[in-house]
């Protein structure tokens, strides 16, 4: 009875958390349609608390939404005898497929890099090249490239002063999915900081998916490759006999 009473007061006397998120999403699915040009998500919270606002630092918000992982194999092309060929190569076991960071202020002024290496939340500590330094030296320039060549495509991104933070309690901001994302479940993660500390952290999920047709054709190519091509070659030969014989028509007026 005096152990339990000891457990009791100790587990009372622990502190609450000061600061955690309230999270609310625009839309927690996304459905890719045939005629899919990309998506708009609008990210809203508050921020719950116990006590007063603290003073001294102001409170900081980070977002990141990260896509599906997935491996990619990273070559190095350079001219030998005159022609491009393969050389050097990299594999790297994580890449995220679509990877965007939102915060309030310069990222490296509102997250230390200690606390970016212990929940990795920049693009360079979200992609893990395992074993890529027996492979070659200077990994770095491989992992830069894949950052460099996504980025160019919407896939990689980083807004930074773009989260809007009201009287340290409400933030809002918004994340463009491009039309060329991967589908899959899209992990969002929302810090909140003060000095460059990590004060707490909330987590959701936002599923995107192919629906109607493009989901029909996209399981098809994977569970019956076969079928698939067949089909593929008798659309190609319909839509090329139908072209045929509407230009004789045209070409008999």
């Amino acid at each position: 009875m005096r152990m339990l009473l000891l457990l009791l007061a100790f587990f009372t006397a622990l502190p609450a958390m000061a600061e955690e998120v309230v999270l609310g999403l625009s839309q927690n699915r996304v459905s890719i349609t045939a005629n899919f040009d990309g998506s708009e998500i609008l990210i809203f919270g508050a921020v719950k608390r116990e006590t007063e606002i603290p003073t001294g630092h102001p409170l900081e918000v980070i977002i990141a939404i990260e896509g599906p992982s997935e491996h990619l194999t990273v070559r190095r092309k350079q001219k030998r005898f005159g022609i491009w060929v393969n050389t050097d190569k990299v594999d790297i076991s994580k890449a995220p497929a679509f990877y965007a960071i939102v915060t309030s202020g310069p990222i490296d002024q509102v997250l230390s890099a200690t606390e970016n290496l212990r929940h990795r939340v920049s693009v360079p500590r979200a992609i893990r090249a395992v074993g890529a330094t027996a492979q070659v030296e200077n990994v770095e320039e491989f992992t830069e490239a894949v950052i460099r060549i996504r980025q160019k495509n919407s896939l990689y991104q980083l807004l930074e002063g773009a989260v809007t933070v009201e009287q340290q309690t409400l933030f809002r901001t918004s994340i463009a999915l491009p039309s060329n994302v991967t589908e899959g479940e899209y992990k969002t993660r929302v810090f909140l900081t003060r000095g460059g500390k990590v004060i707490s952290h909330h987590e959701t999920k936002i599923d995107v998916r192919k629906v109607g047709l493009e989901r029909f054709l996209f399981n098809l190519s994977r569970e019956k490759p076969l079928i698939y091509g067949l089909l593929s070659l008798a659309i190609a030969i319909a839509a090329g006999w139908g072209a045929s014989a509407i230009f004789r028509i045209f070409r008999r007026d």
